[in-house]
């Protein structure tokens, strides 16, 4: 909270609103959480607290599309603790198809070149680069395999950060992204 809400004084039967400006710092929760606390007056003991609705933020709000060289990519990926390997699951058929589709989901920069990503191996692999706006880093690794026979893509994307927040909003929202698509 940037400021402290002033104190009001409210009679019986009496509202009064209050507004208070929240800065938020870091992707780590998504979840923004409050509660009021009040006073009654001419009562004593513990002061009363009415718990607020948790407020959800959508962490593609923050995480802007960057690059970097692959050496950086590297050092990054063997540095950042926080891993999570999320299973592709989609009805596309098409490797770059789903590439595309994961890269507008994320709000992430492929920093693959485009002429590794073409061919007709039945197999992509790609790396996978976003920024928050407060510095914090994003990293995936993209393993797509086509079956030859049904065209059915498997495989698994593994995103690393450092903090656990961004590694799992990230794959949570990959996950969203893929159901919505296999329900469409």
């Amino acid at each position: 909270i940037l400021y402290q809400a002033t104190a009001e004084a409210v009679v019986s039967t009496q509202s009064t609103g209050s507004k208070v400006q929240v800065k938020v710092a870091s992707t780590e929760t998504g979840i923004i959480f409050g509660n009021i606390v009040y006073d009654i007056t001419g009562v004593s003991g513990d002061r009363s607290c009415v718990v607020l609705n948790d407020i959800h933020i959508d962490i593609m709000d923050y995480i802007v599309p960057s690059h970097c060289s692959d050496s950086e990519f590297r050092k990054m990926w063997a540095e950042f603790e926080w891993e999570n390997k999320v299973a592709i699951q989609t009805n596309l058929v098409d490797m770059s198809t789903y590439l595309s589709h994961l890269l507008t989901c994320t709000n992430m920069a492929c920093l693959t070149p485009d002429q590794a990503l073409h061919g007709d191996c039945g197999f992509l692999a790609a790396n996978l680069y976003a920024k928050s706006v407060f510095g914090e880093d994003a990293l995936a690794n993209v393993s797509v395999e086509q079956d030859a026979e049904s065209r059915v893509l498997t495989g698994h994307i593994r995103i690393r950060a450092k903090s656990q927040g961004m590694a799992l909003s990230l794959g949570d929202k990959i996950t969203i992204c893929q159901k919505k698509e296999q329900d469409a």
